[in-house]
């Protein structure tokens, strides 16, 4: 099989190997089980037919290749008598062990960060996630340009990692592929300048925003279609949602709020991908609650906590700043008697953790009360003359605070109110609005 062949595009169902390197003596916060299920689950959601999967020791790097002669040679016997056209490495390959690996296998072969990006570009919905999908995807092929930039511009799914490669005229493609950067990067500009013009709107609007963040397969999607009645795709699947969606949802004391489902999290997810879809991931940091939907029942699950911080660390919501925070900690069905038993438990001597079953809906009610309860947090009463004319402004506060008192006063009506400190600011927002 010759790898540089232009027409030969790997498409859904191509016959895939996964390869786990590990390095000796290097801790790592997942198992090697966990690891390969990942790695597996990544491939099969861009439609690959996974054959097999290993994961080799690595005791030193190989600048040429990654892995040992010998790790190397087993890889492309199993390629050959499994009848592979594909390598999938779980790990960071420069341009050279790439392309050494693929003359030795005789496959194609793409490293993780190649593999979220195709899947990203194969789920992209609107204009908007598209964009920033091919900013990422230019970022990472500038420093490799295995590709050509003719291919780039084949219309299917995806962004072109899996399709044949061609290296001539580098120097163009270095070209067209710069100036294309700087028109997308223009237009994202654009759109950060929207959203933040939209955040602003909603904060004078009497709506709180809870954002839902998570691990990839958390259940996140889940959990928004039953707190909202949506049909947001939902499926046992890795990306299964990438564009963010805001529906409005009912919160008890609240006559609305604004629940917003966003693109899961992933161990290694990458710089480019972080970069490209910051304007989309700032809505996070608007939020007023965020909910971390953690998968209960996944053996790593302290693992995908962790990575999830990580990128939240990376966005400069660093855990006790910014929005304030709940912990769902879903698919407790899952788990055996005893084990859910102890994990109650716990979640009962944690303040702001919530324990749910988003798939039949056990315990989303209490996670509601609970997201209302942190939204009046720090709540204080204040005296508010208005107009009577001003219904807009008094259906505002009954709708956001609690009305303790409300008479009038000569022409004027009086009320005593408990408003959080956010809602208190955006309602004096409403006053020069």
């Amino acid at each position: 099989m010759t790898f540089y062949d232009p027409n030969n595009d790997v498409t859904r169902g191509e016959r895939a190997l996964v390869v786990v390197p590990e390095r000796v003596g290097e801790g790592a916060r997942r198992s090697t089980e966990a690891r390969l299920d990942e790695a597996e689950g990544l491939a099969r959601a861009i439609g690959l037919d996974v054959i097999a999967k290993r994961a080799f020791r690595l005791r030193q790097i190989r600048p040429a290749t990654l892995l040992g002669k010998g790790q190397v040679e087993e890889i492309a016997e199993a390629a050959r008598e499994n009848e592979a056209g594909l390598l999938i490495v779980d790990a960071q390959l420069t341009p050279v062990q790439q392309k050494s690996l693929e003359e030795e296998v005789k496959a194609k072969v793409i490293d993780r960060t190649s593999l979220i990006l195709e899947i990203f570009g194969e789920r992209a919905a609107t204009a908007e996630g598209r964009l920033q999908v091919e900013l990422a995807h230019l970022d990472y092929q500038a420093g490799r340009l295995v590709r050509t930039w003719t291919h780039l511009e084949r219309q299917r799914g995806g962004f072109g990692f899996l399709g044949g490669p061609g290296e001539t005229q580098i120097e163009a493609d270095r070209r067209l592929i710069r100036d294309r950067m700087a028109r997308i990067r223009r237009e994202l500009e654009q759109v950060k300048r929207t959203r933040a013009l939209h955040r602003g709107r909603r904060q004078r609007a009497p709506w709180p925003v809870i954002a839902l963040v998570g691990y990839t397969n958390a259940g996140k999607s889940t959990l928004f279609n039953y707190l909202t009645g949506d049909g947001v795709l939902a499926e046992d699947m890795l990306f299964a949602t990438l564009d963010p969606t805001m529906r409005n949802v009912r919160i008890p004391g609240f006559d609305k709020a604004i629940l917003s489902d966003t693109v899961g999290f992933v161990s290694d997810l990458p710089t480019e991908l972080i970069a490209a879809f910051r304007a989309t991931l700032e809505e996070v940091a608007s939020a007023d609650v965020l909910i971390h939907v953690r998968d209960m029942a996944h053996p790593d699950r302290d693992a995908q906590a962790e990575d999830v911080e990580d990128v939240l660390k990376s966005l400069g919501i660093d855990e006790g700043e910014g929005p304030q925070r709940l912990e769902a900690w879903n698919k407790i069905d899952l788990l055996k008697d005893d084990e859910r038993q102890a994990l109650l438990a716990e979640a009962d001597r944690r303040e702001n953790v919530v324990p749910i079953s988003a798939i039949t809906g056990w315990g989303v009610d209490h996670l509601r009360e609970r997201v209302a309860q942190v939204l009046q947090r720090g709540t204080e009463i204040h005296r508010i003359r208005l107009n009577p004319a001003e219904g807009s402004r008094l259906a505002w506060l009954h709708s956001r605070g609690e009305v303790i008192e409300q008479r009038m006063d000569g022409d004027q009506l009086e009320l005593s109110v408990r408003l959080s400190p956010d809602n208190w600011a955006r309602f004096q927002a409403t006053e020069s609005a």
